[in-house]
């Protein structure tokens, strides 16, 4: 993206974004499990203790890896890349034992795996070429449209591939697709079509395995070991949460990256 939308203007797309949508998908749950007077939710034990040496270190941690984040474009010649920034936390917690390596071998490394397969499919369709011929398959489609039709029909598609093969890989697979046909629009506008298919490709839901967060929610496990969600669970209130997430993208979305210029 250039040039790259700053911070501040990410959390003045997202945060309104995210919080239409979580009310509205709130409500979508709501009525789907009916809950009501006869639903009883077990309290949650609250700590009173004071905070330990480890806490308030974890804490600090946590603060400037995400501070440093934050301002990573200006420490560039530094670190020079965010991956950089994110071994900092490794290095601090298993390094002072905080972590050890029972921690380690217990690691969700499916979803790890998960995460960097995607990106070596990715490499893969640039290097192909299949990225290209996406490209000139969309463009065909979408030529003469202005640029909210676009990015509706654009929205469909992306929201089938990240339901389908989780938000990562749709990521890497589409987003350059949308900077390319945002660049080519008789009035360019590759900066809105890039962070809108951002946001979409997180608003697949429909899968247990559209996303790192279903997939650890399918494998929560009450006392005896049974699983609180199936998979119909996420098509029955996955499907409509996914729809309506987008729905609140190319609007309220749309609207607030119109007002910015984008």
């Amino acid at each position: 993206m250039n040039p790259p939308i700053s911070w501040l203007g990410w959390f003045a797309v997202s945060i309104p974004v995210a919080l239409t949508s979580i009310i509205l998908i709130w409500l979508i749950l709501m009525w789907s499990y009916r809950s009501g007077p006869g639903i009883v939710i077990n309290p949650v034990r609250v700590s009173r203790e004071t905070w330990t040496a480890s806490q308030w270190f974890v804490s600090a941690v946590t603060v400037i890896t995400i501070v440093l984040w934050c301002v990573e474009s200006r420490l560039a010649w530094l670190f020079g890349d965010m991956g950089i920034i994110a071994i900092l936390p490794l290095v601090a917690f298993y390094g002072t034992g905080i972590l050890r390596k029972a921690d380690f071998d217990h690691s969700p490394w499916s979803i790890v795996f998960l995460a960097m397969g995607g990106i070596g499919l990715g490499k893969a369709v640039l290097s192909s070429g299949l990225l290209d011929d996406m490209d000139r398959v969309i463009q065909h489609v979408v030529l003469g449209l202005d640029i909210w039709p676009i990015l509706v029909l654009f929205s469909a598609v992306v929201l089938v591939i990240a339901t389908l093969i989780s938000h990562t890989i749709a990521s890497v697979l589409v987003v350059p697709i949308a900077a390319q046909i945002g660049a080519a629009m008789e009035v360019p506008h590759p900066r809105l079509l890039i962070l809108a298919t951002a946001l979409i490709c997180s608003a697949g839901m429909g899968l247990p395995i559209s996303g790192f967060p279903n997939l650890q929610a399918i494998n929560v496990e009450d006392d005896m070991g049974q699983r609180y969600l199936e998979p119909s669970d996420f098509f029955k209130n996955g499907i409509p949460a996914s729809v309506v997430a987008v729905v609140v993208i190319v609007t309220v979305g749309f609207g607030i990256m119109r007002a910015m210029g984008m």
